[in-house]
């Protein structure tokens, strides 16, 4: 499912307990976690109420602490459950909603899928603290450290083995997943620092700035006017 319209099927589920979803997250902007599992949730149609704490700010940690004593964003809000991970929201989004297929539903990609998202979710540290996610930003060049460059290198690895043996040249396991979704920030960094892609991944980077839900995702950026003194690429989740 690509769109943002709500399916029927959907529309019951969401009509029972599972309805009043909130998704709190940080500046769209630079927070690259809360990107996420926004925008799987608006790739597949599934409404929440969005909840925007502004980073760095005095007020900023009571506020997150509102929701989730973990004081980091993303956080879900799904009746009495809280869940603050981006992974963590992801996995739960799938299993609710799991009539939308958020993991492919082949075995063997979804486990793929899974393994590649956990990577980014635990790896690539000298990316995340090099190269931090600053969408309204062009600096083309900058942050390439050995580290970096291992890790674009890695990212660029990934992309090319899920298009090859699962995306049949549209995104990482065919149609849009939560996979997608967590290399969209990556999508992003690339954009802003300028990083060459061969062809074939410069496409799939083209594609993922094209889709809806991260478009939109990018106009909203672009149009907060907050800085972040002393951003770093540290992730909020």
């Amino acid at each position: 499912m690509q769109d943002t319209e709500m399916q029927p099927a959907l529309a019951a589920m969401l009509g029972q307990e599972r309805a009043g979803l909130r998704l709190i997250i940080g500046n769209k902007n630079y927070s690259s976690w809360s990107m996420r599992p926004w925008v799987a949730m608006k790739a597949f149609g599934i409404p929440f109420e969005e909840v925007r704490i502004v980073l760095n700010q005095p007020d900023t940690t009571n506020r997150i602490a509102e929701y989730s004593a973990a004081g980091r964003v993303p956080v879900l809000l799904a009746g009495e459950i809280t869940v603050w991970d981006s992974l963590a929201i992801c996995e739960y989004l799938a299993e609710q909603f799991s009539i939308l297929n958020l993991w492919p539903e082949d075995v063997a990609a979804r486990a793929t899928a899974r393994s590649i998202c956990a990577e980014m979710h635990s790896g690539f540290s000298s990316l995340r603290t090099d190269m931090p996610m600053d969408i309204r930003a062009s600096l083309p060049g900058k942050g390439r450290s050995i580290g970096s460059q291992a890790d674009i290198g890695r990212v660029s690895e990934i992309w090319e083995d899920c298009l090859a043996l699962y995306g049949a040249h549209e995104f990482l396991f065919g149609a849009f997943s939560i996979a997608d979704a967590f290399y969209a920030p990556v999508v992003m960094r690339f954009r802003t620092y300028g990083v060459s892609l061969a062809p074939a991944l410069q496409a799939y980077a083209e594609r993922v700035l094209a889709h809806p839900a991260v478009a939109q995702w990018v106009r909203e950026a672009l149009l907060e006017t907050e800085g972040l003194p002393g951003h770093n690429g540290s992730p909020e989740a």
